[in-house]
C-alpha cells in the first residue's frame, strides 16, 4: 500500500479538530460552560459533532461521486448512486443534538468506510485512501460515540 500523501494526511487530520473538539466539551461538563463564554452553541459539545459531522458526511458523498466519475457503463451508474447514500443517511437520520442522532451519525461514517472499501477495491480511489480513511474514521466514531459512554 502506497503512502498517505502528507498534504492529504495533514488536512485530514486538521479535518479531524472539530470532532476532537465536540467530544471533549460535550464530556468535560466545565469546558463546555467556559466556551459558552467565548462561543456560540453551534460549536460547543453534541451541536458540533452532529453539526459537523452531517457536514462531513455530505462532503464525503461528493467525494465518492468524484471516484465513480473515474467508472464506466454499470459501475459508473452504481458508483453515482452509492456515492448520494451519506449525504441522504445525514439528512433523514440525524434530527437533532441527541444520542440518537450521534449513533445514527457514527452509524452513516461506518457504513461509509464500507463504501471508501468498495470503491477502492473497484480501483476507483487512490492507493493509499484506506490507509487514511480507517485511521480518520476510526477518530471520527469515537468522538461520535464517547460522549454516549
Amino acid at each position: 500500500m502506497m503512502q498517505v500523501p502528507r498534504s492529504a494526511l495533514w488536512l485530514g487530520l486538521a479535518g479531524l479538530i472539530p470532532f476532537v473538539w465536540g467530544a471533549a466539551s460535550a464530556m468535560v461538563p466545565a469546558l463546555a460552560a467556559a466556551s459558552y463564554e467565548v462561543l456560540p452553541p453551534v460549536f460547543v459539545g453534541a451541536v458540533v459533532l452532529v453539526t459537523y459531522g452531517t457536514v462531513i458526511l455530505s462532503f464525503m458523498s461528493g467525494v465518492l461521486w468524484g471516484f465513480a466519475t473515474k467508472a464506466t457503463g454499470r459501475e459508473a451508474a452504481v458508483g453515482y448512486a452509492l456515492s448520494v447514500l451519506p449525504a441522504l443517511w445525514a439528512f433523514i437520520m440525524v434530527r437533532d443534538t441527541s444520542h440518537e442522532s450521534l449513533i445514527w451519525l457514527a452509524a452513516g461514517f461506518a457504513a461509509l468506510l464500507a463504501l471508501d472499501l468498495s470503491f477502492a477495491r473497484q480501483g476507483l480511489a487512490p492507493a493509499w485512501w484506506m490507509r487514511l480513511r480507517v485511521l480518520l474514521t476510526g477518530i471520527v466514531l469515537g468522538c461520535l460515540l464517547l460522549p454516549l459512554v
